[in-house]
């Protein structure tokens, strides 16, 4: 199973890649939506997690275009804000809010992947 992690926090991109490389998926890491785009074009992905504040394309934007070009691939958006209020992100499988325990994340992927 190979996931695409887009995030521009280097911290988060290690950890994610660390852990869930631990778990036995193949990792790809984004750094910006551009980077994300051209990955997501090129390769197959089995799930996304998004981060929303990027510097060059916001997540919310990229959801929109990945949703467009594969609407059943799972996106997990990712972010250290609360954004379930705003209706943008329900097009999304899963909404994570950042934390240093990865649990959530990793139940979350296991669930979105288990329906495929």
């Amino acid at each position: 199973m190979k996931i695409l992690v887009v995030d521009d926090d280097l911290h988060i991109q290690k950890l994610y890649k660390e852990e869930l490389e631990d778990e036995g998926y193949e990792v790809v890491i984004a750094e910006s939506g551009k980077k994300a785009m051209e990955l997501f074009t090129q390769e197959n992905f089995d799930l996304v997690t998004l981060d929303i504040l990027m510097p060059d394309i916001d997540g919310i934007k990229l959801l929109r275009q990945m949703k467009e070009k594969k609407p059943r691939l799972p996106i997990i958006m990712s972010t250290a804000y609360d954004y379930r209020d705003d209706f943008a992100v329900w097009a999304s499988e899963a909404y994570i809010v950042k934390s240093a325990d990865l649990e959530e994340l990793k139940n979350t992927i296991k669930k979105l992947l288990s329906k495929e």
